[in-house]
């Protein structure tokens, strides 16, 4: 069925085409002009029931198709008209008589009107807005690409999710590109339906005076009525389909379609309603008004707005009664509560005195007004999404996040937060909980005002903007957050971050536990022969501090089974392991087949591995200040590149050098990965965007 339906629609394109060259009787034109109507109702209708503009994809298509299919039935319907002398059709026959009733003048008028207002006003302001919807929806997409990257790295969404929005964002620019083409297409065919008009009557008029006996009124009369007929029934169709270009490329963010926001919208200001409809009574008994229809709509407006301003008090009162004391939601009587013990009578107990040595693996203090943000009481979302963030992190990187305490701070700002690290300060925020943070992107299409900041997590330039602005915010192309998406993000940074900090003992004790019970004889063949639980953390610890994955704890324990055959260096069983987790390292770091990385010069290498030094700690990098400046200096050009394509840095070394250039950097670029050749998939394609050389 779907395949034939590709032929149907393939066969009827082709028909267009012959359109313009084969001559059609009237009575198919006829059918014809009533299956063009028909269409561009129905393409109408849809694009009043859609809820946003990708509902209905293929409209930049269909909408050449059915200017084509209109240009041909206009070249068809001028042949019959300048060989038939006025007779092409029934139908615009029909339409000619109706709208003329007589008056060529009138007729005339009314036709122009109706060309005019499809040209001057809907066509025209249609192509202005997709005009403005494509480049804005283009200036948008770093910033949409981030938040996408962002909501995944704080639990919000899955991969599956994230690549869903990611490709709704691609074709939102592809669609909305098109339809920035497809509205030139409608003017076009405004300015050649007045052209063909035009040369319908001229043509036609001179025709009849020089070929046929009819008199001058005879003329005049038959090709007028055949030209206003041909033109009506092409410029009604043509008036619909530009009507639902506009209403698609203004289409903004809904939860239904256009009848069910205009009824719920209307309906939502009974105010406004009754207003309105006192204004209209008033003025209906001002003396040389039409008392009546005035009458009628101003009681017909209060009617509606008295029921929906009673409704609205009716939910309202529902709503209250619910969450009241004793209701169906609401908190039962307060209990007498014994009288709290004093400070310093708890810790006249010894044994409460060793509760203040424990320090939490994660704390977040946080400044009194953002409270609301944690307490579940009062709609606080934190927890519940503190809880996602731990089970998304547990499944892309097989480490499960201790728990972390929330606790209020006097020695805080009302709108700060600090994120602790074992007992010790690691990142600090401020945010404004009544306001929306909007991160600036590249170039702007317009400025916002707001209170300038840095985003937290990624350093960005942003504004806090008030609600009232976010909808003008997302038009200039700003990527907008709500106060808690800043606070989770920036504490899931900082999470992931200091990830192998909180890998503890007893956390490998744990993994180790659970790999046990699928493969028990692994673990035994191990642990702690060919490798002690110290050394797995920190193998583990590495892992994770370079944002590699150790989900797969069966692959990484038989490597380091493999590798202890020839080697004990921990940091050569890591490297090893890496290589055997390349399929996990190339999923996390590619996108589209493709990952676009910097590479090293061979000069550089060569100098790397000159520099080794072996001490006491290990191997390390010895380098000149010189040297090393003019690196930290190239790779500081080269990031700007990422920054611009919103990709995750990356350089590519060999896998000789790849662990002491990590290191040698990372204190400079703690965001940047390391990868070398062999920890790549084969079927990756690798594109170089530069390359680090020695001057």
């Amino acid at each position: 069925m779907k395949n034939a339906l590709n032929y149907v629609v393939s066969i009827f394109v082709i028909v267009i085409v012959l359109l313009l060259l084969i001559p059609l009787p009237a009575w198919l034109l006829d059918m014809m002009f009533i299956l063009n109507i028909s269409l561009s109702l129905i393409i109408l209708l849809i694009s009043m029931q859609i809820k946003e503009s990708l509902e209905f994809s293929i409209f930049p298509s269909l909408l050449l198709i059915t200017t084509l299919f209109r240009i041909g039935l206009n070249i068809s319907s001028t042949r019959l008209i300048l060989t038939k002398a006025g007779a092409a059709g029934e139908v615009i026959k029909a339409f000619g008589t109706f709208v003329l009733q007589g008056n060529i003048v009138v007729g005339v008028i009314i036709f122009l009107i109706i060309v005019l207002v499809q040209f001057l006003v809907i066509t025209k302001g249609a192509e202005r807005v997709a005009e403005v919807a494509a480049r804005f929806t283009l200036d948008a997409m770093p910033g949409k690409q981030m938040a996408i990257d962002a909501d995944l790295s704080s639990g919000l969404i899955t991969e599956e999710e994230s690549r869903v929005r990611r490709y709704k964002i691609q074709k939102e620019a592809d669609f909305y590109g098109s339809m920035d083409g497809a509205t030139k297409i409608v003017k076009g065919d405004a300015i050649m339906s007045i052209i063909i008009t035009a040369t319908n009557f001229i043509a036609g008029t001179i025709i009849g005076m020089v070929q046929s006996t009819m008199t001058f009124n005879e003329v005049l009369s038959v090709y007028s009525i055949a030209t206003i007929g041909d033109g009506l029934v092409s410029q009604i169709p043509a008036l619909l389909i530009s009507t639902a270009t506009g209403m698609i490329v203004t289409r903004a963010v809904s939860d239904g379609s256009l009848n069910n926001d205009v009824a719920t919208q209307f309906l939502a200001q009974p105010q406004a309603l009754m207003m309105g409809g006192g204004i209209m009574t008033v003025v209906s008994v001002v003396p040389g008004m039409p008392h009546v229809p005035l009458l009628v709509v101003g009681v017909i407006l209060l009617a509606i707005g008295w029921r929906a301003s009673s409704r609205m008090k009716a939910l309202i009162a529902a709503d209250d009664a619910l969450t009241a004391p004793g209701g169906a939601i609401g908190t039962p009587p307060e209990e007498e509560m014994p009288e709290p013990m004093s400070e310093n009578d708890f810790y006249k107990d010894i044994n409460n005195v060793y509760s203040l040595l424990n320090v939490e693996p994660i704390e977040m203090e946080i400044g009194y007004s953002l409270i609301p943000l944690v307490d579940e009481s009062s709609g606080g979302k934190l927890i519940e999404r503190i809880v996602i963030f731990r089970r998304q992190y547990a499944q892309d990187m097989g480490f499960v996040i201790p728990s972390i305490r929330l606790r209020d701070s006097s020695n805080l700002n009302t709108n700060q937060y600090v994120i602790n690290i074992k007992g010790e300060e690691v990142a600090k925020g401020e945010i404004l909980i009544d306001y929306y943070l909007a991160l600036e992107p590249p170039n702007p299409a317009g400025e916002i005002d707001g209170i300038e900041t840095i985003e937290p997590s990624y350093g960005i330039p942003s504004k806090w903007i008030t609600p009232e602005n976010k909808e003008m915010a997302e038009i200039y192309g700003y990527t907008v957050i709500d106060p808690l998406s800043v606070m989770l993000t920036h504490l899931s940074e900082t999470v992931k971050k200091h990830a192998y900090e909180l890998l503890t003992r007893n956390e490998v004790m744990q993994l180790i536990e659970n790999t046990k019970k699928v493969s028990p004889d692994l673990i035994e063949e191990t642990f702690p022969n060919v490798l002690t639980y110290g050394a797995f953390q920190k193998i583990l610890s590495n892992l994770l501090k370079e944002g590699v994955p150790i989900k797969d704890m069966e692959t990484i324990l038989e490597t380091i089974v493999d590798s202890s055959a020839t080697t004990r260096d921990l940091d050569t069983i890591t490297e090893n392991i890496r290589i055997a987790l390349k399929r996990t390292i190339t999923r996390k770091f590619c996108e589209g087949g493709q990952m676009k990385v910097i590479t090293l010069d061979a000069e550089v290498e060569k100098a790397i591995i000159a520099g080794l030094t072996k001490g006491e700690q290990g191997i390390y990098i010895s380098m000149s200040p010189e040297l090393m400046q003019k690196l930290i200096g190239q790779i500081s050009e080269q990031m700007k590149k990422f920054s611009e394509l919103s990709l995750t840095p990356i350089i590519l070394t060999s896998n000789v050098v790849r662990a002491y250039f990590y290191r040698l950097i990372e204190q400079f670029f703690p965001n940047i990965y390391v990868l070398s050749f062999n920890e790549i998939a084969n079927n990756v394609q690798i594109q170089a965007i530069g390359n680090i050389v020695i001057s």
